[in-house]
């Protein structure tokens, strides 16, 4: 619902501009291709139905009757001559990056005058407050010898001209007044310094732009499409009401969907104007209190909004629609496009963090969907989040795992046929996937070393980079499945999966002797080894102890590390392979006896090491930090330490660089494994989703 966002004081004295690129997608081919200027132009998103959809029409083509509603087979009946283009495609998609990036050229411009706002790839709003006071002050426009010709073009509304000579003429009048009040003077700043940024816009990038300038970001926007192409036009106070009672209900943001339509039926509102003759009290008690003000409000072009000041989007996002017959039916199908949407997400993300060093937390997926022969095929399909991991491979399989519990909680838990090319009924007509919550990666972060010495050592910034990208890839989605087809019961039974490093719900059981070796193998029934990966699919370590005959168990590395001073010796190689060898043979400084809880299985041979399987994946090989020393024990000499405590989501991962090389891999597994556990979520007679879930008793992983 809207929201009622007071004005501030000094409001009605705020200029901002609205300003939106002419038919921006026709402008960015004709740059590409000079020989369309001036020719009837539409760019088509292809598909094999009818030509494709048009999603740009030039104003040449709209004269002769095309419009954007039509698909390229209909333009081409409508208007014979025109070029129809098509929007590059990547990953069987349309690839809209060229258009992004001449947006931004765009910003770059506009941004020099005030603070900026990105509202879209092709509309900017711009905050011209500053540069209009300090331009009233040093140059008003009252002083000027003459006003320039795209200033001149300008159309202020409430200002009558019987033609288009006179109309100039007159505009420039109005620009100079000496007798206007302060909020017009600001008003005729405003209207010069845009004129002047439109100028410097099709100088630099050949497009050309319309805007809108008032006193708030509604009116600007209202009327920044008034006057196309590349014209302005400019809002006076006395001109708000003029404005606003012939404006059609459903031509006002956030009026033109259900709310406009209440507004219609319930109170017989057709105009913005309309709403005049109703109390605040009234609106409020038929709309809410919040919404009733807003409305309101907007009736007499009171809007707070403030321009927000934002050149580079909020989020990112892929999607794709499936219309009719094109519908997907199966979860391979599904699996596909989710892949595809992922593969460019993961490269937008990883251009943002390089270009702009900035890092995004929030994964969501997005889908609409219908059911056939049920009643509640309405239902909406419920959108899924977790946070977002850097990485194709992994973004697309968590991808997957939010779209199999969106369709579960769609269809319902026991009504889900997903095997081979079957289905009960349920197809999916667009999917998208996006990242949010994209934040700055702040600087400065700290060497361990100054804990210790009283130094501070700046890292690289690549150093600073890769540490936070791998804060931001913490757990897989929780309670997701990894499994290739939903059954019907809707029940996970993976086969030779092992718990994994750090999950809470693990036994604890003290450390017994064991032999201090951990192959990296797994004995299948046929006593065979099978090489498995000791990382889970998240990036977590995790570690299993199973035996011949296949009993499972996982080793649990107790949350005390000690501290390594930092030596120039080198280690030998038989020393590898164990981190426990590689302290011990140092003077350590730190930690309690090291009696971890492990949880094992015994078993007639040494335990060996495996990984949680993803649908039946094999995942890379990697080593292993054990815990145990040579002879089987793992006591250190509790006289020559003292106890050091510490949490590890405090560790700075910048700080493993600075560790010998020979044990950096062993220590960032041992770190992944106690801060992004792998989660494995079963069947349970509590709700899936319920947060109880995860708190049952019962609850085995």
């Amino acid at each position: 619902m809207p929201v009622a966002r007071p004005e501030s004081s000094d409001s009605r004295t705020r200029i901002i501009a609205h300003v939106d690129l002419d038919c921006f997608y026709v402008q960015v081919e004709q740059r590409k291709q000079p020989e369309l200027r001036g020719l009837p132009t539409a760019v088509v998103q292809y598909n094999e139905w009818k030509g494709g959809a048009l999603i740009a029409v030039s104003y040449e083509a709209r004269k002769l009757g095309v419009n954007r509603h039509m698909r390229g087979d209909d333009a081409k009946e409508v208007c014979p001559q025109i070029h129809l283009v098509q929007v590059p495609v990547a990953r069987g998609k349309a690839d809209l990056n060229t258009y992004r990036n001449a947006g931004s050229e765009v910003v770059s411009i506009l941004a020099r005058k005030g603070r900026c706002e990105r509202a879209s790839i092709d509309e900017v709003y711009l905050d011209l407050t500053d540069s209009a006071e300090a331009m009233l002050r040093e140059t008003p426009p009252e002083s000027l010898e003459s006003i320039n010709e795209e200033s001149r073009k300008s159309h202020i509304l409430g200002l009558k001209s019987e033609d288009a000579n006179d109309a100039q003429e007159n505009v420039s009048k109005w620009l100079r007044r000496s007798d206007a009040n302060h909020q017009d003077k600001l008003l005729a700043c405003g209207a010069l310094i845009v004129s002047e940024l439109r100028m410097e816009v099709l100088k630099e990038t050949q497009f050309t732009c319309s805007a809108g300038i008032a006193h708030n970001k509604m009116l600007a926007k209202l009327v920044s499409g008034m006057n196309k192409p590349a014209q302005q036009t400019v809002v006076p106070s006395s001109s708000v009401k003029g404005l606003l009672e012939s404006l059609p209900i459903k031509k006002m943001k956030q009026l033109g969907g259900k709310l406009g339509t209440s507004l219609q039926t319930d109170l017989g509102v057709s105009t913005v104007g309309d709403l005049l003759q109703f109390s605040e009290e009234k609106l409020q008690e038929r709309f809410g209190i919040n919404t009733g003000t807003w409305l309101w409000s907007i009736a007499r072009g009171i809007n707070g909004e403030e321009v927000q000041g934002r050149l580079l989007p909020k989020s990112h996002g892929a999607g794709k629609s499936f219309p009719g017959p094109r519908a997907l039916k199966t979860i391979a199908s599904v699996q596909h496009w989710l892949n595809q949407l992922c593969d460019e997400l993961n490269e937008r993300i990883c251009c943002d963090l390089d270009q702009n060093k900035r890092i995004a937390h929030t994964f969501t997926v997005y889908a609409s969907a219908y059911k056939s022969c049920d009643s509640e095929s309405y239902k909406k399909f419920p959108s899924k989040s977790c946070p977002l991991r850097y990485g194709t491979a992994k973004i697309q399989e968590d991808a997957f795992n939010l779209f199999q519990a969106g369709l579960r909680e769609y269809i319902g838990s026991h009504g889900v046929k997903t095997l081979g090319h079957h289905h009960n009924g349920w197809g999916i007509t667009s999917l998208s996937v996006s990242a949010s919550k994209i934040v700055a990666i702040p600087s400065g972060t700290g060497s361990i070393t100054k804990y210790f010495h009283g130094q501070y050592t700046s890292p690289s910034s690549k150093e600073t980079k890769d540490s936070f990208v791998k804060e931001a890839m913490p757990l897989s989605p929780s309670g997701s499945e990894s499994y290739s087809e939903l059954e019907p019961t809707d029940q996970l039974q993976p086969e030779n999966n092992v718990p994994c490093l750090g999950l809470q719900e693990q036994k604890r059981i003290p450390w017994k002797d064991q032999d201090s070796s951990c192959s990296s193998t797994v004995q299948t029934k046929d006593g065979s080894g099978k090489g498995a990966s000791p990382s889970s699919p998240s990036g977590s370590g995790c570690c299993s102890l199973v035996n011949q005959t296949g009993s499972q168990g996982a080793s649990r590395v107790d949350s005390t590390m000690p501290t390594l001073e930092r030596h120039k010796r080198k280690i030998k190689p038989s020393d590898k392979g164990t981190i426990l060898k590689f302290l011990k043979s140092y003077n350590l400084s730190g930690s309690t006896p090291m009696q971890e809880n492990v949880e094992m299985v015994k078993g007639s041979q040494s335990p060996s090491c495996s990984s949680l399987e993803v649908n039946q994946a094999e995942l890379p090989r990697r080593s292993l930090a054990e815990c145990s020393t040579n002879d089987g024990s793992n006591n250190l000499d509790q006289n020559a330490q003292r106890a050091w405590n510490y949490k590890i989501d405090e560790i700075d991962h910048s700080i493993v660089n600075e560790l010998p090389s020979e044990i950096q891999d062993e220590i960032r597994v041992w770190l992944q494994a106690r801060q992004q556990p792998s989660m494995v979520k079963r069947p349970s007679i509590i709700k899936r989703g319920s947060i109880a879930h995860y708190f049952s008793p019962d609850r085995n992983t």
